[in-house]
């Protein structure tokens, strides 16, 4: 849902509420230094890639079984999957996401509070932090075609690690500016993008060919373990901000993305040989196999059954956000403390945790369109009453700010995640065998790019509507026009796949 959250859960919700690349307010703040859809959305909300040359050693019987759930397999399981140590690092990589929203909140008042940036400077920046997850096909090809260390994932997930830690290094000491911020933001997000790329491979190999139901329940144990790492960080980081400091935060963060790399050696992976490096990065075979790459990904993005469904993605993602000028509004207006907003983030990490489990309990076998179309008008309709908070009529029903905030939170968080879900599993079943990696990730930046485009609309409507760190006079019809700007894409539900949930073959039908 582009712009249903409510008042709080638009300014540190889950990532996985909306995959967002990187938004402040949280929807793909988890995935990324900046705070979440994400949207995180973070739809992320949104992963892993690797050429088509490379499929078959992909396709290993280690890489294979590590997302598969057997009978009587000796691994425990979490969402109907079990944990191999594949499966294990894969969840890790995925809690660390989530658990990097202990920073979110200490990001989102650097940038009000010291940096004394408006609503609409501080989407911008979120905006431009959120590149790297706009490329993340580059990524897969990078780790394809340049193995480092004779490894194409344990590699560059250690690398991946490294990175986050510097970023958050820099956020600790040296970042005093909004370039810099925003610099330091967008090499974090680069480093989770780059990981988040890695682990996703092992994912979408195997949701290729599955069901609906399987494919869900590899996404659920993704999401879930984000959601997981959420609560773990939920409720610190917004009394460590109060107690410590906004820099105390940033230093304590740059220890979680070690993490990733401690994960690299669960990793089941084959070394590749000097002699296949060699291969690998030889000139002519280099440029004509990255030739070959790109015309066979433009050959599957332009087929009508990928291309309409990723339109309609991109569409459904890009109406406008008034997640920034919200969070102003309940810091700066109602003088919300970064303490009451952990506990806020606790209570709708909880809710995203509940809002994977409704998805994979209850929805994964409801047909794509059916929960597209309920999710989106109930979302929208909720987000209204963000209209209840800024002009104070929870009030008048003996409402107070703070419960009128948990409560809406709650409500909006667990329809986010849940409608969110169906854009990953449709992103993997749409992917054709040998590209699924690859294709994966050029849908779901393709996506977020639609998520970035939002929040740059929102930007802009936010500044026309002249809403600014202590004007808020205009901001319950800024409310209104992102709300019903999220039902604009519903006509163009036909462009999804008409497909029931028990599907087993994994094929869609097309309209």
């Amino acid at each position: 849902m582009a712009s249903g959250g409510s008042a709080t859960r638009d300014a540190y919700d889950e990532e996985a509420a909306v995959r967002r690349p990187l938004e402040l307010d949280g929807r793909d703040a988890a995935a990324s230094p900046g705070g979440n859809v994400m949207p995180r959305y973070q739809v992320g909300s949104t992963k892993g890639d690797s050429s088509s040359r490379h499929s078959e050693e992909r396709r290993q019987p280690s890489t294979d079984d590590a997302c598969k759930s057997k009978p009587g397999s000796r691994y425990f399981t979490a969402f109907g999957v079990d944990l191999s140590p594949d499966n294990l690092a894969v969840a890790i990589v995925y809690f660390v996401q989530g658990v990097l929203g202990l920073a979110r909140l200490a990001v989102s008042f650097y940038l009000k509070d010291d940096l004394h940036l408006d609503p609409a400077e501080t989407a911008v920046v979120s905006g431009f932090s959120s590149l790297p997850w706009l490329i993340k096909p580059l990524y897969g090809f990078i780790s394809d075609s340049i193995p480092l260390f004779g490894y194409r994932r344990r590699s560059y997930l250690f690398l991946s690690g490294l990175l986050g830690a510097l970023s958050w290094s820099l956020m600790a000491t040296v970042v005093s500016s909004k370039y810099s911020a925003a610099s330091s933001i967008l090499l974090g997000s680069l480093s989770v993008a780059f990981s988040d790329v890695v682990v996703d491979s092992m994912v979408v190999e195997r949701a290729h060919g599955e069901s609906q139901s399987t494919s869900g329940s590899l996404q659920s144990l993704c999401w879930g373990s984000s959601a997981i790492g959420g609560i773990v960080s939920a409720y610190f980081s917004g009394s460590l901000v109060d107690t410590y400091g906004v820099r105390f935060v940033f230093g304590v963060t740059a220890f979680l993305p070690l993490m990733t790399s401690a994960v690299a050696v669960l990793v089941n992976e084959h070394r590749i040989s000097s002699g296949e490096r060699t291969t690998l990065l030889s000139g002519s075979g280099f440029v004509e196999s990255s030739k070959q790459h790109i015309r066979q990904l433009w050959t599957s993005v332009k087929q009508p059954n990928i291309l309409l469904p990723t339109l309609f993605i991109f569409l459904w993602q890009a109406t406008p956000q008034s997640d920034s000028a919200m969070f102003f509004f309940i810091t700066n207006k109602l003088g919300f403390t970064p303490e009451f907003l952990g506990r806020v983030k606790l209570v709708t990490s909880f809710a995203s945790l509940l809002g994977v489990g409704l998805y994979n309990y209850f929805l994964k076998e409801v047909p794509l369109r059916k929960i597209f179309l309920v999710t989106t008008i109930i979302g929208s309709a909720l987000g209204m009453t963000q209209v209840l908070l800024v002009t104070g009529l929870n009030r008048q029903f003996g409402i107070s700010d703070e419960w009128f905030s948990i409560g809406d939170s709650l409500i909006i968080t667990v329809l986010g995640q849940a409608s969110f879900m169906p854009v990953l599993v449709l992103a993997a079943k749409l992917c054709p065998p040998g590209m699924e990696a690859t294709l994966f990730a050029t849908l779901m930046s393709i996506s977020n790019a639609g998520s970035v485009t939002g929040g740059l609309v929102g930007a802009g409507l936010t500044r026309i509507f002249g809403v600014t760190r202590d004007t808020f006079g205009n901001l319950p019809l800024l409310i209104v026009v992102c709300n019903l700007s999220s039902l604009l894409p519903l006509p163009l539900l036909g462009l999804l796949p008409e497909e029931s949930g028990d599907t087993d073959n994994g094929e869609t039908k097309n309209n």
